[in-house]
């Protein structure tokens, strides 16, 4: 049994080392799957759009997406992520606390939501949980991140990364124009600092209203 299980430690570690903790990931696995469920019953309470209006007679969307806020739960899913350079993407839920993240990424709660104007800052982890933020040291400038959510779909490309420590909380704040920020811890397999995505809003579409 002693080697058996020192057989196991060996491949848990060669694999975190090499792809990401492989027991959380499947755990985080089926609480996507979950999820994705819920967030599909949620999509399918917001109407599309009415084709038939016009880019000037748009739907305000920062209203809508202030009442979708509001209706979320710690730890429930939000939106999705995709992030198609680096052939990834994931249910974002609500929340940074440490139940909500072995989820998937998670939304700061006093950041802003997509189409209201502000910083839109969501965090995920690196090598446990999915790993969903594993490689974003890959996204170069102007790379695509998409927030899809019940309301629409809002495109943002990337500016600039940086390596900050944990207390440069100066990296979610509001900057006067919206722009989606991605945190994670850095370098792998540590927290001593934070690596850090910074995009701006490209596209921003019409809401759905309930």
């Amino acid at each position: 049994m002693l080697a058996v299980t020192g057989v196991m430690l060996v491949i848990d570690a060669g694999l975190t080392l090499a792809w990401q903790e492989p027991f959380s990931a499947l755990l985080a696995a089926r609480k996507q799957s979950g999820l994705d469920g819920a967030l599909v019953r949620v999509e399918q309470s917001f109407p599309r759009p009415d084709p038939a209006v016009g880019a000037g007679e748009r739907r305000d969307v920062r209203g809508v997406a202030a009442r979708y806020r509001r209706s979320l739960l710690t730890g429930g899913a939000l939106g999705r992520i995709e992030l198609p350079t680096l052939d990834r993407k994931f249910v974002v839920v609500e929340g940074t606390d440490t139940a909500s993240l072995r989820k998937g990424p998670g939304r700061y709660p006093d950041t802003g939501m997509p189409g209201e104007g502000r910083t839109v800052a969501v965090a995920g982890h690196r090598t446990t949980y999915l790993a969903p933020f594993r490689s974003v040291d890959r996204l170069r400038r102007r790379d695509r991140i998409v927030l899809r959510v019940p309301y629409g779909q809002f495109v943002y490309r990337v500016e600039r990364t940086r390596i900050v420590d944990p207390s440069d909380t100066w990296v979610v704040d509001d900057v006067g124009y919206e722009r989606l920020v991605l945190t994670a811890c850095h370098p792998l397999y540590s927290a001593k600092q934070r690596i850090v995505v910074f995009a701006r809003l490209e596209d921003r579409p019409e809401a759905r209203s309930r």
